[in-house]
């Protein structure tokens, strides 16, 4: 089969690879009925990660299970599935307490830009549909995987309930799906910190009430300004920058919440300063899989609609241009059709 295949900074091919093999009792095979470019993936692409070797590409997927290894029980082909971008057995006291990404026996997928994947651990990893859902539903289903579970999570991190004041550091995919988690969880005010016209409407129509564009200790302040010299509630940071946790942790009230979940890069905090602001940190990689089963109920009854963060559409064998796109910022989020 072809598959997405970065070879270095800005070196995106679309090549020819092994397909997916079952390697272990616990496999499943899918055949891919979408994937996408995630904003992590940037950080390679970037050159701020680096690789070593020829990578495949990819961790977010949905569609159809094609085979199954012999201790598989819970999933059948011809089932339609969505999973998370780590494996993990579902099972583990880790996994039992709502960790999943961090179980005692996690695998990271990768190569999911491409036509077929094979997913590790399938009965733990992989959540079923009752049928095969209707093509338009693909993109919001595939959103599940990681971007809209990540910013599920980053609003349950920080606390977000009925009444909530939040503010969302962070106007990619992951920030903007945090926006619509923070308003389905029945946050009162969301305040969406970006400077960019087409993601400032869709973060309104995903549920929040102001823009915020300020950024830095102008952004703190305009927050504090908003809420009566007070802080958010809540905060989501949806970056990884120093910038971003920095003006997270300042937007927030004392005894409020700051959740954290874009991969950190040459983040440090200062101690003394955290000590003294009576904060809650938490955060870490999304456990999608605590979440795929009510965020696909949601999706499939129509509830929510974040598919719509897909503004560039493109065959998979155009992958290279999903990724200029967002790198230059042309494009929120890239969907691949394989």
């Amino acid at each position: 089969m072809r598959g997405a295949v970065l070879y270095g900074p800005g070196d995106v091919r679309f090549e020819e690879r092994d397909a997916p093999t079952i390697t272990k009792p616990t496999d499943a095979v899918i055949h891919l009925s979408a994937t996408c470019v995630c904003g992590s993936d940037l950080w390679p692409y970037r050159g701020v990660n680096q690789i070593t070797q020829p990578t495949p590409m990819g961790h977010e997927y949905c569609g159809i299970v094609e085979e199954i290894g012999s201790a598989v029980t819970k999933v059948k082909p011809g089932q339609f599935v969505i999973g998370s971008f780590f494996a993990s057995d579902n099972t583990c006291p880790t996994c039992r307490i709502g960790y999943q990404t961090s179980c005692q026996h996690r695998e990271l997928v990768g190569g999911a830009q491409a036509g077929r994947l094979r997913v590790p651990l399938a009965d733990g990893t992989l959540v079923t549909t009752r049928e095969v859902p209707p093509a338009e539903l693909i993109p919001s289903l595939l959103t599940a995987s990681d971007v809209l579970g990540t910013g599920w999570f980053a609003a349950d991190a920080a606390n977000v309930k009925g009444g909530s004041t939040v503010a969302v550091v962070g106007d990619g995919a992951v920030g903007l799906l945090a926006v619509l988690s923070a308003k389905q969880m029945g946050a009162a005010r969301i305040f969406a910190m970006s400077r960019h016209a087409s993601r400032q409407k869709l973060a309104r129509d995903f549920g929040a009430t102001d823009i915020v564009t300020e950024r830095g200790d102008e952004g703190v302040a305009r927050i504090k300004e908003l809420t009566n010299g007070l802080g958010a509630d809540a905060v989501l940071e949806c970056v990884g920058t120093q910038e971003s946790m920095v003006q997270a942790i300042g937007s927030c009230r004392p005894g409020g919440y700051v959740s954290y979940v874009g991969v950190p890069h040459g983040v440090t905090l200062d101690g003394q300063d955290l000590f003294f602001r009576h904060v809650h940190l938490h955060g870490g990689p999304a456990p999608v899989r605590r979440y795929l089963p009510r965020l696909i109920e949601l999706v499939l009854s129509r509830k929510i609609d974040p598919g719509k963060v897909f503004d560039l559409v493109l065959p998979i064998d155009q992958v290279a241009e999903g990724y200029r796109a967002m790198n230059e910022r042309r494009a929120i989020k890239a969907l691949l059709r394989p």
